[in-house]
């Protein structure tokens, strides 16, 4: 297969972490026999610095002419911490999913075993733990009209959603439903907002259309705390904009760390994919930054394009990274891997799934790791 990715690194650790999510994508092209052509454009801090806008005209017409993108990360102290600008990075990853029509966030949940003791819940409680949750993208809060007084004492953010832009979302939820465990949850505050009562509705309507589909509905407090006390009750869940956004974070503790989840954000016709971590500017240039959600979004991108050997292929290396414990200091204090030794290992194992990589524990005491 022949496929344009567009490549933007993005911020903090974005650069580093999307090379070896490249390296495992030129691995599988090397081993499966396809053809996969790069091009890296600006965005975010970087790109206000450079172009003084966070998405520049001619990222965005790049990203229209690729097959896919492939994000790194986005944001800056610098913005975070100054309340009156203007200009922001994260504008550019908002206008982006809009420019291309993501309507829907994909991002699985799924405990590593060899991973499950660096999760700060019991071990019993996360066990087997395997859901999705498809999230609204490009409506919502935060996209939104937003209002504030003269004063600047009073402000104001429009939540608003069509019947159009949850019924698109919500069919694809149901079909995953249907490939999956044959269960949605729509997480909503139905009993407080009237855009979720509509949701509601749309969505029961939509599910009579998915017989074999159980549909049941958890207010976005209540969800909160289940997917803490029982996360294996759920299967899909579906959900509006900004609730998703905050659920998937929390999702991210079940893991253990934020390194390690990936996502998708599709449209009719475009698709991005992405660790869900941010830039983590305090670990740029360490070589400290776990580079696993990079990559399993690779795997996410070649799965989007029916390459599902492929897909495989990759997430069973980073199984075997994980098994041996070739991993950065966040799910191991006591690794002396970096980021590229990481990657190194995992595309290694794509292109040689059989052989058994031999470490060279001398090396890696004096933290000179090699892989042999």
């Amino acid at each position: 297969m022949n496929l344009k990715i567009a490549l933007l690194p993005g911020d903090g650790i974005g650069p580093e972490v999307l090379e070896q999510a490249v390296k495992c994508l030129q691995a599988v092209e090397e081993t499966f026999n396809h053809n996969f052509t790069y091009k890296e454009a600006l965005v975010g801090a970087i790109a206000i610095e450079k172009k003084r806008n966070p998405l520049p005209n001619t990222t965005l017409e790049l990203c229209k002419e690729a097959d896919a993108v492939l994000f790194g990360a986005i944001g800056d102290p610098k913005y975070d911490n100054d309340p009156e600008a203007k200009i922001r990075p994260e504008q550019g990853l908002l206008r982006l999913r809009k420019e291309l029509e993501l309507f829907a966030n994909i991002r699985p949940v799924k405990i590593f075993p060899s991973l499950i003791h660096n999760s700060p819940l019991k071990k019993d409680i996360i066990s087997k733990t395997d859901f999705i949750i498809y999230r609204e993208l490009t409506g919502g809060i935060y996209f939104g009209e937003k209002k504030i007084n003269a004063e600047g004492t009073v402000a104001s953010d429009l939540c608003e959603y069509s019947e159009k832009e949850i019924s698109r979302i919500a069919h694809l939820a149901f079909k995953a439903a249907k490939n999956r465990r044959n269960k949605l949850t729509l997480v909503d505050k139905a009993n407080v907002l009237e855009s979720s009562r509509l949701w509601r509705k749309v969505v029961t309507k939509i599910g009579e259309s998915y017989p074999e589909v159980v549909l049941d509905f958890l207010f976005v407090d209540n969800a909160a705390m289940q997917i803490i006390l029982n996360p294996r009750q759920f299967d899909v869940i579906l959900t509006e904009n900004m609730f998703g956004d905050i659920i998937s974070d929390e999702g991210s503790v079940i893991g253990g760390s934020i390194g390690l989840l990936a996502s998708a954000s599709v449209g009719d016709e475009n698709a991005l994919f992405e660790p869900i971590h941010g830039s983590y500017p305090q670990a740029k240039g360490k070589d400290i930054a776990n580079p696993i959600a990079s990559i399993l979004s690779a795997a996410m991108l070649l799965e989007h394009f029916g390459l599902f050997e492929e897909a495989m292929a990759v997430r069973e290396a980073v199984d075997k990274s994980l098994e041996k414990s070739v991993v950065t200091p966040d799910l191991n204090a006591k690794s002396q891997y970096g980021t590229g030794q990481v990657g190194d290992f995992i595309a290694h194992n794509i292109v040689d799934s059989e052989d058994d990589i031999n470490m060279n524990d001398e090396n890696i005491g004096l933290g000179k790791s090699t892989i042999i």
